[in-house]
């Protein structure tokens, strides 16, 4: 089981994928380690660098699909029992993978959790602090590091959810949603990391709000009642205070207001809707991550 292949999505990386390499490869070497860089329709010099690197396996996209897309392209094509996920952009240091390695006792998954002197990106500080905290609340529980990029993971279990993950950067976080949801066995590590080498191409905007779309389905397929059941009772709660405010004080003529009693059925109904969903989320966990 302790087999490991490092899966290294490349995209317009020819700033950072040589020396990334270079840092890693006498470190993969050393135990033992496969390397598998999924060059991922890169138009700039990336492809050529990796074809003149020797000891590692090149997978190629003949157009840009995506950073989830090349992992699961790497994942697919992995046979070793575990599989590592390292960023070509420079941010990672082979040192912090072998201190999860030495971590490994077969949980189902381990990630490095960026700790206190690691790159800290002030721009993006505020989309992952709304991030960060949606997951918290729809998880149920505290996460150490949601999208961490630097995490080991088996792959029989990870080729169970495969199909949930998005083909773009939310790939680490969604995988993140789908153990913690399943109850599987995930341990943190704190790592230090370093400012990336080269330009993001993430859309904090635009690629954030999916993030939190596809939190959203996740913990819908994994815990309905934690999305539909505050739903249904923030309704129920609103049809009482309308009900108390407009209906007794300002218009004490009206017994039942309408629009109060159609809120509480609203809330009602989301609620019967919740355990009907409770119910298909069971039936399709039992199909999914088994």
């Amino acid at each position: 089981m302790k087999d490991l292949t490092i899966i290294i999505p490349a995209y317009n990386e020819e700033k950072a994928i040589g020396k990334t390499l270079g840092k890693l490869m006498p470190v993969a070497e050393k135990n033992g380690w496969k390397i598998t860089v999924v060059n991922d329709g890169s138009t700039d010099k990336t492809k050529h660098i990796l074809e003149q690197t020797e000891d590692i396996k090149v997978l190629n996209h003949k157009v840009n699909k995506g950073y989830g897309a090349s992992l699961k392209t790497g994942i697919a094509d992995t046979k070793t029992g575990l599989i590592a996920f390292y960023d070509a952009d420079g941010q990672h240091n082979p040192e912090e993978l072998e201190k999860l390695w030495n971590a490994w006792d077969d949980q189902d998954m381990i990630v490095g959790k960026r700790s206190k002197g690691s790159h800290f990106s002030i721009a993006r500080a505020p989309g992952k602090w709304i991030l960060g905290k949606t997951a918290n609340f729809l998880a149920g529980k505290k996460i150490p590091d949601l999208n961490s990029g630097l995490r080991i993971v088996k792959r029989d279990i990870i080729m169970n959810y495969i199909q949930l993950f998005p083909d773009g950067f939310s790939f680490s976080t969604t995988s993140t949603i789908a153990f913690l949801g399943d109850k599987r066995e995930v341990e943190y590590i704190p790592i230090k990391t370093a400012k990336r080498i080269g330009n993001s191409s993430v859309n904090q905007i635009k690629d954030g709000f999916n993030t939190i779309l596809l939190i959203i389905r996740l913990i819908v397929l994994f815990n309905p009642l934690k999305v539909f059941v505050p739903a249904s009772l923030f309704m129920i709660l609103i049809s009482v205070i309308y009900e108390t405010i407009w209906g007794y004080i300002l218009s004490p003529h009206l017994k039942l207001l309408p629009g109060a009693l159609l809120t509480f059925l609203t809330g009602i109904i989301i609620f019967f809707f919740a355990l009907i969903m409770d119910q298909i989320s069971q039936i399709r966990r039992n199909s999914i991550g088994k």
